[in-house]
């Protein structure tokens, strides 16, 4: 299952990608998230590792997440292996018209028949709660632009 969202942002590359790319900042940015802790040594680029919780339909849910790839102000690669699925989302920041262009692709590829079940009901609702996180990352970005 594939997801994809864009945005246009009023605010310089260097911003956008700071705040997808660095958890602290993206936490600040997603009012969801309610708690993040890095699981490693490494607090930025691949490599680092943290688990982020995010309050959903008024429950906690905690996910971990690794960055495997990552090239400063232009893609990161974050990956995270839950309830049999393995999710693999690539954001990439490009300047447009004395702003950006933030473009985000989720992959989720289920392990079993029970996940792919699940990932197919509830694709409405992630796609949703990906816009959001978009919308949300728009909003902080150019607050401060």
């Amino acid at each position: 299952m594939r997801t994809t969202v864009a945005r246009t942002i009023n605010a310089p590359v260097e911003r956008v990608f700071d705040t997808i790319a660095h958890i602290e900042n993206f936490s600040k940015a997603v009012k969801g998230i309610v708690n993040m802790e890095f699981l490693s040594e490494t607090k930025r680029g691949a490599g680092t590792r943290f688990r982020e919780t995010r309050l959903m339909h008024g429950k906690e849910a905690s996910t971990e997440l690794e960055v495997k790839e990552y090239v400063e102000n232009d893609y990161i690669r974050i990956v995270a292996d839950s309830h049999g699925t393995l999710w693999d989302t690539v954001f990439t920041v490009k300047a447009v018209d004395g702003g950006s262009q933030l473009d985000m692709v989720m992959e989720a590829k289920a392990r079993d028949v029970k996940a792919k079940m699940m990932n197919t009901l509830m694709k409405g609702m992630l796609q949703k709660a990906l816009e959001s996180d978009m919308d949300a990352v728009k909003a902080y970005c150019e607050a401060d632009a």
